[in-house]
């Protein structure tokens, strides 16, 4: 609910933060003027820079483009990007419209990174560079320099392993992938989710050895 976000704001502030990443409500399903009212609230009352992410397989609320055109216009400097995660790479297009070049438009589903450039995106926020950030990073030079053919290459090495970072419950590969980077990090997740499957853990060694990571 709106109260408790404001509350996480003020915590952050006080902790340091630099920025705020604000998901769209989830369970309650606001409509769209519900989604307005209740990010406009929350960015009146913060003077961080606000990057909505949009994730509705985890919410179920989609924050339709129409709604970050008008979020981004009411609140210029404040509202300065999004995390998008619906899938759904058209809706780039119109809010770069809406919202101008200016407004910082990232994916937040690593196997569509190498489109979403083509439409105007200009980066990730990333899980697979947890793991890889060295291949990640040329990845997106490659792509923001629009060396669509050395990215091409990059994101055929990267491609498995972006999609086995999903082949279990979201962290439990990831966190299984860091364990095997360094002999430091401990796999362990915390309930309701649980250490990712053999199967899981075999997409993920293989995605390794593929990206030069095995």
């Amino acid at each position: 609910d709106t109260q408790t976000a404001l509350w996480h704001i003020k915590e952050a502030q006080l902790a340091g933060a630099d920025a705020l990443l604000l998901v769209a409500p989830y369970y309650n399903r606001p409509s769209q003027a519900g989604l307005l009212a209740h990010f406009s609230y929350l960015a009146e009352r913060t003077e961080l820079p606000i990057v909505l992410y949009n994730v509705p397989g985890r919410t179920v609320t989609d924050i339709q483009p129409e709604t970050v055109v008008e979020l981004a216009r009411r609140f210029p400097g404040k509202i300065v990007a999004l995390k998008d995660a619906s899938g759904d790479l058209s809706r780039v297009v119109t809010q770069r419209m809406g919202a101008g070049p200016g407004f910082c438009q990232l994916s937040g589903d690593d196997p569509l990174v190498l489109a979403g450039y083509a439409f105007g995106q200009v980066g990730c926020i990333s899980v697979t560079a947890n793991v890889a950030p060295a291949l990640c990073a040329e990845f997106h030079a490659a792509a923001a320099a629009g060396d669509y053919a050395r990215a091409r290459e990059l994101n055929e090495l990267l491609y498995p392993l972006h999609k086995a970072m999903f082949a279990d419950a979201s962290p439990a590969p990831v966190k299984y992938a860091l364990s095997r980077v360094h002999a430091w990090f401990s796999p362990e997740v915390r309930l309701p989710i649980v250490e990712c499957s053999d199967a899981a853990k075999a997409a993920v060694d293989a995605a390794m050895v593929l990206a030069g990571l095995g």
